[in-house]
């Protein structure tokens, strides 16, 4: 199979990724403000962000268990019953059967991420990573702008019921899509090489600092993400406004980020593009506080919006990179897992605080703050450096 047909499926493959992701991170706080829930309670729900930091527990399943692509098939289907459900539910007060609705769209969201990661490491080859990693990341970005920006204006129009059964059509298309995609030469190991694999692979020298690397290295993006449309709506933009910044700004910036990024890893290296694409990614956040800090109209909330989508688009293509280069290809479905677990337990933790740090500071104080997270993972650098493996620049 030719490069460019690969990169046709990957594109596919992670926008069904990011778009239930899109969906929790940035629609659903949306529809939730809307309908009167406290910042606290919007705040709390990041823990629905839990499952993509546990999926670690039951990766070997997936590792083990059935074709890639059933997995994913089934967890679409799984996603796009979920969301009927959450429409169909009251959206305040938060209550026992929403909260049991909108984790099972997370489970099924996050054990698709295993399969898809799984997947796109046995389908590519070495030396098509760089290119692929690009479009991984602008496939993710798009849906996540689609869920948040897309979605969001159409409820404006229609309603947020047939909002959701839109993105419930949307998932069940996409299963059928991928239902259609090639098949890889997967293997299931004996469970007893597996766990040898593995142990050799968390015992390598310097890994706990990896490990925490991984943890912190996002932890500024993920401290001010599920903030940030609450602020647009706290400031008076209405849903087409937030749609508008969502897709026409925030794609492209994130598109265009990606790209550079990926660029920039190649030609740099993944250890110096991680320091310095990770400062820029950063120093993003500053542009929302100084928004809030000086009440800025609506050119200061969008500037603040492209710099944000932009770094993150940076940000992310070194960081990708760097896990994709970590992981042992016999081993990479379930280290992959490990290290997006670690990731994504950070963002839970630090989203679940967020509305509380904005209640306290005020969201100037609370998005400044967010800047000096990405300080710690610093620290770590020196062993990462040990980690990583830099490759010449595929033709």
């Amino acid at each position: 199979m030719g490069t460019r047909r690969k990169l046709s499926w990957v594109a596919l493959l992670y926008f069904a990724e990011g778009l239930p992701f899109g969906m929790v991170l940035d629609n659903f706080p949306v529809y939730f403000r809307l309908h009167g829930v406290s910042l606290a309670a919007i705040g709390a729900l990041s823990l629905l962000r839990t499952p993509w930091w546990a999926k670690v527990f039951w990766s070997p399943l997936v590792d083990q268990v059935g074709e890639r692509r059933q997995w994913i098939r089934g967890a679409l289907i799984v996603m796009a019953a979920a969301l009927l459900a959450v429409a169909a539910l009251p959206a305040a007060p938060v209550a026992a059967p929403l909260v049991v609705a909108l984790f099972a769209f997370t489970i099924a969201a996050a054990t698709q991420d295993v399969a898809i990661d799984a997947y796109t490491i046995e389908l590519l080859v070495p030396g098509e990573e760089g290119v692929a990693n690009g479009v991984r990341v602008s496939a993710y970005r798009a849906a996540l702008v689609f869920a948040g920006g897309v979605l969001v204006a159409l409820a404006a129009r229609a309603g947020w019921p047939i909002t959701f059964a839109v993105g419930a059509v949307g998932l069940l298309a996409l299963a059928l899509a991928i239902g259609r995609s090639p098949l890889t030469d997967h293997r299931p190991q004996p469970p007893r090489v597996w766990a040898r694999s593995l142990q050799a692979w968390v015992s390598r020298p310097g890994a706990i600092p990896v490990f925490l690397f991984v943890l912190l290295y996002k932890l500024d993006t993920n401290a001010i993400g599920p903030m940030v449309k609450p602020f647009w709506v706290d400031r008076g933009l209405g849903l087409d406004e937030i749609a508008f910044v969502s897709t026409t700004l925030g794609v492209g910036a994130s598109v265009v980020g990606a790209l550079v990024g990926g660029a920039l890893t190649s030609r740099w290296g993944i250890f110096r593009a991680l320091w310095v694409l990770g400062l820029f990614q950063a120093v993003a956040n500053l542009g929302y506080a100084a928004a809030a800090w000086s009440h800025a109209g609506r050119a200061g909330i969008y500037a603040a919006s492209l710099g944000e989508s932009f770094g993150a688009g940076l940000g992310t293509a070194a960081f990708l990179a760097f896990l994709m280069n970590v992981c042992d290809k016999q081993q990479a479905a379930t280290q992959y897992a490990l290290l997006s677990a670690l990731f994504n337990l950070s963002g839970s933790l630090a989203g679940a605080v967020s509305g509380r740090g904005v209640e306290w500071m005020g969201y100037g104080h609370y998005f400044a703050l967010t800047f000096t997270f990405a300080l710690p993972a610093y620290a770590m650098l020196p062993w990462v450096r040990g980690w990583i493996v830099e490759r010449p620049r595929a033709a």
